[in-house]
């Protein structure tokens, strides 16, 4: 009777084939919160010191709760930011480069995964390079290429690429379409072929609708590194057409130009980090929104893929 007791609180904590124990679950519930944390401080930590006031700043017994939401932060951050003109900036250059980068690198997946092209390993590995090759190093000669043909602080920077299969990290998400489309049974486009279809009708009737995962995480992720693109955008177009990320960049200069000079400022007005973090959460709050609704198929367009973020 001991034997069978111990040996059934061993099963209990050890678990056994079939049925994880006690011990491992515990272990790795621990793993879970413990990364979970450290994804989530960053943003609790900026959403709840977002809403404290000045003088519960420089208070130290107030840590993480505040006595009260004040909102007087996000008045100042969105005047900074001049948030609706840069919304509706940050939009235009997100979205309709999003929408030309989708369909077009679906087309080039598309063909590079059902025509016999001559070649097609080499342009393959052209493809990846242009992913591998670091930004820093094409940047002046885009910007050089942009300057002659007169487009610089205009939308085309990101609109042009993007339409012609070499917008931002175009190349993985050719690769997304291209697993996709190889992976899907040849018969039901000699099927589709025998009823008459063209090919333009079987990418679009019948290729594309399997591939709505792909779709989907391309559009998510492009819509992502478009918003929050800096470097290329303040380069190319920032004077003109200044989005979201851009106007988070000067935050403490335009927020100086606006309310006078900081040493000046009574303690409610002066910038502080309770204001620079509204404007933070003001400016990933979009993307923040989009994930909330697009969460299940996003996460059901990842493990279809296969592909794990970067």
């Amino acid at each position: 009777m001991k034997k069978l007791s111990l040996l059934t609180l061993r099963k209990r904590l050890l678990g056994t084939n079939e049925k994880t124990g006690i011990l491992p679950q515990a272990a790795i519930y621990f793993l879970l919160i413990a990364i979970g944390f450290v994804y989530l401080y960053p943003v609790l930590y900026m959403v709840i010191n977002s809403f404290m006031s000045p003088d519960e700043l420089a208070d130290v017994s107030v840590n993480w709760v505040p006595r009260q939401l004040y909102f007087g932060n996000f008045q100042k951050a969105f005047e900074t930011l001049d948030f609706t003109k840069s919304f509706l900036n940050s939009l235009l250059m997100s979205i309709g480069p999003t929408v030309l980068q989708v369909v077009v690198t679906a087309c080039i997946g598309f063909g590079l995964a059902r025509f016999a092209i001559k070649g097609k390993a080499i342009w393959m590995i052209l493809i990846v390079s242009t992913f591998l090759i670091p930004d820093q190093i094409v940047k002046i000669p885009r910007y050089v290429l942009y300057h002659s043909y007169g487009i610089l602080d205009t939308i085309w920077p990101f609109y042009l690429p993007a339409g012609l299969g070499q917008g931002l990290k175009s190349a993985i998400f050719i690769l997304i379409f291209y697993q996709f489309f190889v992976s899907y049974p040849k018969a039901l486009d000699e099927a589709a072929e025998i009823d008459g279809c063209s090919k333009f009708r079987i990418f679009y009737q019948i290729a594309l609708p399997t591939a709505t995962p792909a779709v989907v995480l391309s559009a998510v992720a492009s819509v992502v590194w478009y918003w929050n693109e800096t470097s290329q955008s303040t380069l190319f177009f920032g004077n003109k057409i200044p989005t979201l990320p851009i106007q988070l960049g000067i935050f403490t200069d335009r927020y100086t130009a606006l309310y006078g000079a900081t040493d000046t400022l009574s303690e409610v007005d002066r910038i502080n980090e309770a204001v620079t973090l509204a404007g933070t959460l003001l400016s990933v709050l979009p993307l923040l929104i989009l994930y909330l609704i697009l969460q299940r198929k996003f996460m059901q367009s990842v493990e279809m893929t296969g592909i794990a973020g970067e």
